[in-house]
């Protein structure tokens, strides 16, 4: 089993290019099956969920093309099956994006139910109300989404609550539609934003999104397109806080700084030194860094897949620190794991309370989930002795290449799979 083994006590240093956005992509790969012509997509992040993404769409009769590790061009016209069976695609949440792209361009689809992260229950209800108001039918059947249309139609659909993922899905199918659609209560999500453009790039009719009212007048059908993916707005932000809790300075690379204000606000907060340029910010860690409080929330405010990261550097901080994760309930899942390296955090239900100390030490850890996992790796590079992170899989999920950007900022870290080889990086480590 592959884990990460790693060093502390080293300050980061150094630059860190940003890789494209994998939540974007994974909406933008469903809709690039909803042409019949040639799709470039560029700025496409080499890990786990865009690789079953693109495996998926083989599956269904789509050409997938590798122009370079970063570039697919994907060509849909041979689809011929609108079930989605492949066994890899109950492993990833993103899964739900093929019933909005299928069933917008054939009017039928069957895909799994999604799996992906243990963080909470996280229902399609709002997704399947969407399709339903645009005139589908749906039904769940021995673990997937049935959903068929005679006419799609657009509709006012307002969503009960903030969804990325049911904004998407229900933008697609209404995208190709007869008439106007209308989204309430739309999420604000950058890759929203990317999803969109990339629709429109496609000839949808789609204005508002970035604000909570999506209006698209549905197209009758779309063309090929090339579109570049944003940068990953997690990863920066991941790598924000790996500068901040290793006192480094770290420039973080090919990044949107609009997209990190919240991330950057509360850094500033606690003590760090951020400097925000076109496309890169910079983070400087202090001695002394100081506590704050955190509230998760949708866009713009501070997203969930940044919380753990966040909490782990406050674990470092001076003073008493207040988490409130207000959009996934299971999400503290590391707390257990970081107070095996010395972590001092008491959770009440949906609230963290986190008692700063003084310094991590070393320990073997699980990452129990994708972005737990990144956190409890840079606690690691934060801690005295060696940390042993296991269950990477997950971390892999979507990071890409995350030990070797890390070595290239000082960090002593190796991915292995073997006591063999954890024991060859101790002696290289200097450890004996």
């Amino acid at each position: 089993m592959e884990q990460y083994i790693m060093k502390g006590g080293n300050p980061l240093v150094g630059e860190v290019e940003i890789s494209g956005a994998k939540n974007a992509a994974l909406g933008i790969l469903a809709a690039a099956i909803m042409t019949d012509e040639d799709v470039i997509i560029e700025n496409l992040p080499d890990v786990w969920d865009i690789n079953v993404m693109l495996e998926a769409i083989e599956e269904i009769g789509g050409q997938v093309t590798r122009l370079d590790r970063h570039t697919v061009k994907i060509n849909a016209s041979g689809i011929g099956e609108v079930s989605v069976e492949d066994e890899y695609i109950r492993r990833i949440r993103a899964s739900y994006y093929f019933i909005g792209a299928l069933l917008g361009k054939y009017k039928e689809a069957q895909v799994p139910l999604p799996g992906g992260c243990n963080i909470g229950s996280r229902p399609i209800d709002l997704h399947l109300k969407g399709f339903r108001a645009l005139g589908a039918e749906i039904t769940v059947e021995r673990g997937a989404v049935i959903a068929k249309a005679e006419h799609l139609r657009g509709a006012h659909i307002y969503l009960d609550k903030v969804s990325v993922g049911a904004t998407i899905n229900i933008m697609m199918t209404a995208a190709l539609a007869e008439g106007q659609t209308i989204i309430e209560n739309s999420a604000k999500e950058p890759h929203v934003v990317d999803v969109a453009n990339f629709l429109n790039r496609m000839g949808a009719n789609i204005k508002g999104a970035g604000t909570d009212i999506i209006r698209i007048r549905g197209v009758k059908k779309f063309h090929g397109a090339e579109y570049s993916i944003i940068p990953d707005q997690i990863e920066a932000g991941t790598f924000m806080c790996a500068a901040a809790i290793t006192r480094g300075d770290v420039m973080v690379k090919n990044v949107i700084p609009k997209h990190l204000e919240a991330i950057t606000a509360k850094l500033n907060e606690i003590g760090c030194e951020v400097t925000e340029f076109d496309d890169a910010v910079r983070v400087v860690g202090k001695p002394v860094q100081h506590h704050t409080n955190i509230n998760t929330l949708p866009y713009p405010g501070f997203p969930t897949d940044m919380q753990p990261q966040i909490a782990v550097t406050l674990a470092l901080a001076k003073g008493t620190s207040i988490v409130t994760e207000s959009i996934f309930e299971n999400r503290f899942k590391y707390v257990d794991e970081l107070t095996r390296m010395g972590g001092n955090i008491k959770v009440e239900g949906n609230v963290a309370v986190i008692d700063g100390v003084k310094g991590f030490s070393g320990a073997s850890v699980n990452a129990p989930d994708l972005r737990a996992g990144a956190a409890l790796v840079i606690a690691g590079l934060a801690a005295d002795g060696y940390t042993v992170v296991e269950e990477i899989g997950y971390i892999q999920r979507g990071y890409e290449s995350f030990d070797e950007k890390l070595r290239l900022l000082g960090a002593v870290i190796k991915k292995v799979d073997s006591e063999k080889g954890a024991q060859k990086f101790r002696l290289q480590a200097g450890w004996g």
